[in-house]
Protein backbone atom coordinates (compact mmCIF):
# COMPACT_ATOMS: atom_id res chain seq x y z
CA UNK A 1 0.00 0.00 0.00
CA UNK A 2 1.43 3.45 -1.28
CA UNK A 3 1.11 6.63 -0.39
CA UNK A 4 2.94 10.35 -1.62
CA UNK A 5 3.38 13.27 0.36
CA UNK A 6 4.41 16.91 -0.85
CA UNK A 7 6.33 19.21 1.03
CA UNK A 8 8.85 22.48 0.25
CA UNK A 9 12.59 22.79 0.48
CA UNK A 10 12.92 25.15 2.96
CA UNK A 11 10.22 23.28 5.87
CA UNK A 12 11.34 19.34 4.77
CA UNK A 13 10.05 18.03 8.07
CA UNK A 14 6.53 19.32 7.53
CA UNK A 15 4.95 17.73 4.63
CA UNK A 16 1.55 17.98 3.56
CA UNK A 17 -1.45 15.42 3.94
CA UNK A 18 -0.98 12.00 2.36
CA UNK A 19 -2.30 11.32 -1.22
CA UNK A 20 -5.21 8.71 -1.66
CA UNK A 21 -4.06 4.95 -0.85
CA UNK A 22 -2.60 3.17 -3.98
CA UNK A 23 -2.43 -0.63 -3.72
CA UNK A 24 0.06 -2.67 -5.62
CA UNK A 25 -0.84 -5.87 -6.96
CA UNK A 26 1.80 -8.48 -7.81
CA UNK A 27 -0.14 -11.52 -9.43
CA UNK A 28 1.38 -15.08 -8.40
CA UNK A 29 2.25 -17.97 -10.54
CA UNK A 30 -0.82 -20.70 -9.40
CA UNK A 31 -3.83 -20.70 -7.76
CA UNK A 32 -6.28 -18.51 -10.56
CA UNK A 33 -9.72 -18.46 -9.49
CA UNK A 34 -13.01 -18.32 -12.32
CA UNK A 35 -14.64 -15.50 -12.51
CA UNK A 36 -18.05 -15.98 -13.82
CA UNK A 37 -21.68 -13.96 -13.97
CA UNK A 38 -25.10 -16.23 -13.70
CA UNK A 39 -26.52 -13.68 -16.58
CA UNK A 40 -24.38 -14.46 -19.14
CA UNK A 41 -21.37 -12.41 -21.48
CA UNK A 42 -24.71 -9.87 -22.78
CA UNK A 43 -26.18 -7.90 -20.10
CA UNK A 44 -29.22 -5.30 -21.19
CA UNK A 45 -28.67 -1.49 -20.10
CA UNK A 46 -30.16 -1.09 -17.01
CA UNK A 47 -30.96 -5.15 -15.58
CA UNK A 48 -28.91 -5.86 -12.01
CA UNK A 49 -25.83 -7.39 -12.91
CA UNK A 50 -23.47 -9.79 -10.09
CA UNK A 51 -20.11 -11.12 -10.99
CA UNK A 52 -18.91 -13.95 -8.97
CA UNK A 53 -14.99 -14.85 -8.08
CA UNK A 54 -14.49 -18.70 -6.86
CA UNK A 55 -11.94 -20.94 -6.30
CA UNK A 56 -11.39 -24.82 -4.47
CA UNK A 57 -8.65 -22.48 -2.80
CA UNK A 58 -9.15 -21.56 0.41
CA UNK A 59 -8.42 -17.52 -0.24
CA UNK A 60 -10.43 -15.36 2.47
CA UNK A 61 -10.61 -12.37 0.16
CA UNK A 62 -10.84 -11.55 -3.88
CA UNK A 63 -10.49 -8.46 -6.08
CA UNK A 64 -11.91 -7.78 -9.06
CA UNK A 65 -10.07 -5.22 -11.49
CA UNK A 66 -11.52 -4.13 -14.66
CA UNK A 67 -8.73 -3.34 -17.74
CA UNK A 68 -8.26 0.36 -18.02
CA UNK A 69 -9.60 1.28 -14.65
CA UNK A 70 -7.70 1.72 -10.83
CA UNK A 71 -9.96 0.78 -8.86
CA UNK A 72 -9.94 -2.57 -7.44
CA UNK A 73 -12.97 -3.57 -5.18
CA UNK A 74 -12.38 -6.47 -2.17
CA UNK A 75 -15.00 -8.67 -0.57
CA UNK A 76 -13.71 -11.10 1.64
CA UNK A 77 -14.56 -14.60 0.93
CA UNK A 78 -17.54 -16.98 1.48
CA UNK A 79 -18.01 -20.73 1.98
CA UNK A 80 -22.05 -21.30 1.16
CA UNK A 81 -22.52 -24.42 2.61
CA UNK A 82 -18.96 -25.28 2.77
CA UNK A 83 -18.53 -25.15 -1.35
CA UNK A 84 -16.14 -23.48 -3.04
CA UNK A 85 -14.49 -20.08 -1.75
CA UNK A 86 -16.60 -17.50 -3.32
CA UNK A 87 -17.07 -13.76 -3.43
CA UNK A 88 -20.00 -11.47 -4.98
CA UNK A 89 -19.01 -8.29 -6.28
CA UNK A 90 -22.31 -6.30 -7.25
CA UNK A 91 -22.23 -3.88 -10.38
CA UNK A 92 -25.53 -2.73 -10.14
CA UNK A 93 -27.86 -1.71 -13.02
CA UNK A 94 -25.81 -1.89 -16.05
CA UNK A 95 -25.57 1.39 -17.87
CA UNK A 96 -22.07 2.00 -20.37
CA UNK A 97 -19.65 1.63 -18.58
CA UNK A 98 -19.70 -1.38 -17.37
CA UNK A 99 -18.81 -2.97 -20.32
CA UNK A 100 -15.23 -4.30 -20.68
CA UNK A 101 -12.61 -7.03 -19.77
CA UNK A 102 -12.60 -8.20 -16.32
CA UNK A 103 -10.35 -10.85 -14.14
CA UNK A 104 -10.50 -11.60 -10.60
CA UNK A 105 -7.87 -12.39 -8.12
CA UNK A 106 -7.42 -14.83 -4.57
CA UNK A 107 -5.75 -13.84 -1.47
CA UNK A 108 -4.93 -14.69 2.42
CA UNK A 109 -5.90 -12.14 4.76
CA UNK A 110 -2.23 -12.04 6.11
CA UNK A 111 -0.41 -11.89 3.11
CA UNK A 112 -0.10 -9.05 0.56
CA UNK A 113 0.42 -11.14 -2.21
CA UNK A 114 -2.21 -12.40 -4.97
CA UNK A 115 -3.01 -15.47 -7.11
CA UNK A 116 -2.41 -15.19 -10.68
CA UNK A 117 -5.38 -13.74 -12.49
CA UNK A 118 -8.86 -15.54 -13.75
CA UNK A 119 -9.28 -16.11 -17.14
CA UNK A 120 -10.73 -12.69 -18.85
CA UNK A 121 -13.98 -12.14 -18.61
CA UNK A 122 -15.27 -9.57 -21.41
CA UNK A 123 -18.67 -8.50 -20.79
CA UNK A 124 -20.88 -7.08 -23.51
CA UNK A 125 -23.69 -4.34 -22.87
CA UNK A 126 -26.74 -4.26 -25.12
CA UNK A 127 -27.56 -0.59 -26.12
CA UNK A 128 -28.06 0.99 -30.03
CA UNK A 129 -24.72 0.49 -32.39
CA UNK A 130 -24.09 -0.99 -35.58
CA UNK A 131 -21.81 -2.35 -38.08
CA UNK A 132 -20.48 -5.86 -36.75
CA UNK A 133 -22.92 -8.49 -35.97
CA UNK A 134 -22.24 -10.88 -33.37
CA UNK A 135 -24.04 -14.49 -32.74
CA UNK A 136 -24.53 -15.78 -29.17
CA UNK A 137 -26.31 -18.65 -27.60
CA UNK A 138 -28.14 -18.92 -25.10
CA UNK A 139 -26.73 -20.44 -21.81
CA UNK A 140 -23.22 -20.67 -23.62
CA UNK A 141 -20.45 -19.15 -21.59
CA UNK A 142 -17.78 -18.25 -24.62
CA UNK A 143 -17.63 -14.95 -26.18
CA UNK A 144 -20.28 -14.39 -28.81
CA UNK A 145 -19.21 -15.05 -32.97
CA UNK A 146 -18.59 -11.50 -34.45
CA UNK A 147 -18.38 -10.65 -37.61
CA UNK A 148 -18.31 -7.49 -39.44
CA UNK A 149 -21.34 -6.61 -41.48
CA UNK A 150 -22.08 -6.75 -45.50
CA UNK A 151 -24.20 -4.40 -47.57
CA UNK A 152 -26.61 -6.35 -49.51
CA UNK A 153 -29.13 -4.66 -52.07
CA UNK A 154 -29.00 -1.54 -49.19
CA UNK A 155 -28.96 -3.90 -46.08
CA UNK A 156 -26.79 -4.98 -43.65
CA UNK A 157 -25.96 -8.58 -42.68
CA UNK A 158 -23.50 -11.16 -41.81
CA UNK A 159 -23.86 -14.74 -42.38
CA UNK A 160 -22.55 -17.32 -39.57
CA UNK A 161 -21.77 -20.70 -40.71
CA UNK A 162 -22.23 -23.61 -38.06
CA UNK A 163 -21.13 -26.19 -40.58
CA UNK A 164 -21.36 -29.20 -39.65
CA UNK A 165 -24.07 -29.04 -37.75
CA UNK A 166 -24.01 -31.21 -34.56
CA UNK A 167 -26.20 -31.41 -31.66
CA UNK A 168 -24.19 -29.26 -29.68
CA UNK A 169 -25.65 -26.51 -31.70
CA UNK A 170 -29.23 -27.35 -30.62
CA UNK A 171 -30.28 -24.06 -28.63
CA UNK A 172 -31.90 -20.39 -28.55
CA UNK A 173 -30.01 -18.10 -30.54
CA UNK A 174 -30.07 -13.76 -30.95
CA UNK A 175 -27.75 -11.64 -32.62
CA UNK A 176 -27.07 -8.27 -32.21
CA UNK A 177 -25.40 -4.94 -34.06
CA UNK A 178 -22.42 -3.59 -32.60
CA UNK A 179 -19.88 -0.55 -33.71
CA UNK A 180 -16.07 -1.88 -34.06
CA UNK A 181 -14.71 1.49 -32.64
CA UNK A 182 -17.13 0.35 -29.26
CA UNK A 183 -17.30 -3.55 -29.40
CA UNK A 184 -18.65 -3.86 -25.25
CA UNK A 185 -21.85 -1.73 -26.51
CA UNK A 186 -24.23 -3.45 -28.48
CA UNK A 187 -27.92 -3.09 -29.79
CA UNK A 188 -30.82 -4.72 -28.14
CA UNK A 189 -31.05 -8.30 -29.03
CA UNK A 190 -33.18 -9.87 -32.18
CA UNK A 191 -36.03 -12.07 -31.42
CA UNK A 192 -34.93 -15.17 -30.16
CA UNK A 193 -34.43 -18.29 -33.01
CA UNK A 194 -34.29 -22.07 -31.72
CA UNK A 195 -32.12 -24.25 -33.33
CA UNK A 196 -33.85 -28.18 -33.27
CA UNK A 197 -30.90 -30.49 -34.32
CA UNK A 198 -32.22 -34.18 -35.50
CA UNK A 199 -29.74 -37.32 -35.81
CA UNK A 200 -31.48 -38.20 -39.08
CA UNK A 201 -29.12 -41.25 -39.31
CA UNK A 202 -29.76 -42.39 -36.07
CA UNK A 203 -33.51 -41.83 -36.43
CA UNK A 204 -33.23 -43.74 -39.89
CA UNK A 205 -31.37 -46.46 -38.74
CA UNK A 206 -34.33 -47.08 -36.19
CA UNK A 207 -36.83 -46.46 -38.30
CA UNK A 208 -34.85 -49.01 -40.73
CA UNK A 209 -35.01 -51.89 -38.12
CA UNK A 210 -38.38 -50.97 -37.20
CA UNK A 211 -39.58 -51.88 -40.54
CA UNK A 212 -37.37 -54.59 -40.86
CA UNK A 213 -38.49 -56.77 -37.68
CA UNK A 214 -42.17 -55.46 -38.80
CA UNK A 215 -41.76 -57.51 -42.66
CA UNK A 216 -39.53 -60.33 -40.64
CA UNK A 217 -42.27 -61.35 -38.74
CA UNK A 218 -45.36 -60.89 -41.35
CA UNK A 219 -42.71 -63.17 -43.79
CA UNK A 220 -42.53 -65.71 -40.28
CA UNK A 221 -46.51 -65.42 -39.60
CA UNK A 222 -46.94 -66.00 -43.92
CA UNK A 223 -44.70 -69.42 -43.40
CA UNK A 224 -46.83 -70.70 -40.51
CA UNK A 225 -50.09 -69.93 -41.96
CA UNK A 226 -48.84 -71.55 -45.84
CA UNK A 227 -47.95 -74.42 -43.16
CA UNK A 228 -50.94 -75.02 -41.27
CA UNK A 229 -53.06 -74.38 -44.51
CA UNK A 230 -51.03 -77.23 -46.29
CA UNK A 231 -50.97 -79.05 -43.59
CA UNK A 232 -55.21 -79.20 -43.24
CA UNK A 233 -54.80 -79.61 -47.08
CA UNK A 234 -53.09 -83.14 -46.54
CA UNK A 235 -55.10 -83.83 -43.87
CA UNK A 236 -58.37 -83.52 -45.41
CA UNK A 237 -57.26 -85.65 -48.46
CA UNK A 238 -56.45 -88.65 -46.08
Amino acid sequence: MFRCYGFYRDTPRVWSAPSDPLELLVPGLSGKPSLLTPQGPVVTSGQNLTLQCRSDIGYTRFALSKEGEQDLPQRPAQRPQGGLAQADFPLGPVGTIHGGQYRCYGGHSLSSEWSAPSETLELLVAGERTDTFLLSKEGEADRPLRLRSQDQDGRYQAEFSLSPVTSAHGGTYRCYRSLSTDPYLLSQPSEPLALVVSDYTVQNLIRMGLVASVLLLLGVLLCQARHDHGGALDAARS
